[in-house]
């Protein structure tokens, strides 16, 4: 039985390079890996694919006989392919031995609204693959509570509609601050905890206080609904990867083999020593977020070595 991962996300959530990342990742662990591009739009891969679509049609070739714009031209590639999926089988079927990384479009309506994607993945699950979405999101969306509540309502339709096993991924959280400081703990935001809190945050905005009931509703079906979550992830971290990889294999209930179960244990135990502990929330928040106390202190050392900045 073949398993593998569905890629999803917005555009430049990172789902390529995610994909090269856990290719590797797993490669290295004695997993046989094939990659399948499902993005007609994507011509640079930075990783060998071994199913590529644009073999099939290209978004390119479409917007140009078709005259249709990025986002229809994208939803016409998804709907004939859905229509053409004995060349996807066909494919596939040479490799159902190996470990599946399905690489797919950017355009979120695919995954929230559009059937063509849900009936792409439905007709894999009767061809007996077993499969779990993996959702990509910035991890940067969390320093703003409007963009997070948008991030968890998106999350929420994703789920729904896609009718897979499912893991939110909170990606490039090492650049979790880049645009400022979180209000909240890391595990705030990967736990989707009280989202009440983020209300006081959303009426200090003007524009937001308006529309506070609309805001409410929306956190309620959220926690009504009591689905999303989130994984934290960097790609350049073994650990994190590690953590991802578990994540995704436990909702498809695959089971290393032996030779990579040991391989996993001689990577970690290089990186960590024999004894270490799966990573938290709280140990990524000590890696990647800066304390108030440190963040000052950092500012008066550069103050202390360029005097002429006062």
């Amino acid at each position: 039985m073949p398993f593998g991962q569905v890629v999803i996300g917005p555009p430049g959530s990172g789902k390529t390079t995610y994909c090269r990342a856990m290719h590797e990742f797993l490669t290295g662990l004695g997993r046989k890996v094939t990659i399948v591009n499902l993005d007609p739009a994507n011509d640079t891969l930075p990783y060998e694919c071994t199913i590529n679509m644009q073999s099939l049609i290209t978004l390119e070739d479409v917007m140009e006989k078709l005259r249709l714009g990025p986002n229809g031209g994208l939803i016409y590639c998804m709907e004939f392919l859905e229509k053409n999926l004995d060349w996807l089988q066909a494919l596939l079927e040479k490799q159902r031995d190996h470990f599946f990384l399905v690489d797919c479009p950017g355009q979120v309506e695919l995954y929230t609204h559009h059937n063509s994607v849900r009936n792409i993945v439905a007709q894999l699950q009767k061809w007996d693959f077993r499969l779990v979405s993996v959702h990509l999101v910035d991890s940067h969306y969390c320093s703003d509570p409007s963009k997070f509540v948008s991030v968890l309502l998106t999350s929420l339709a994703t789920m729904v509609q896609m009718e897979l096993p499912h893991v939110n991924v909170l990606s490039k959280i090492d650049l979790v601050e880049k645009f400022g400081k979180l209000d909240f703990n890391l595990d705030f935001y990967t736990d989707v905890l009280d989202l009440q809190y983020l209300f006081g945050h959303l009426e200090g905005d003007p524009f937001f206080a308006k529309y506070k009931k609309l805001n409410e509703a929306i956190v309620g079906v959220v926690e009504d609904y009591s689905l999303v979550t989130f994984v934290p992830l960097n790609v350049q971290d073994k650990d994190s990867m590690t953590e991802m990889m578990k994540a995704a294999d436990r909702a498809i209930g695959y089971h290393w083999g032996e030779g990579e179960d040991r391989t996993l244990q001689a990577i970690m135990s290089s990186a960590l020593g024999a004894d270490y502990e799966y990573i938290t929330s709280a140990q990524v928040q000590e890696k990647y977020m800066k304390e108030e106390g440190e963040e000052e202190q950092q500012q008066e050392e550069k103050m202390d070595i360029f005097p002429g900045n006062l």
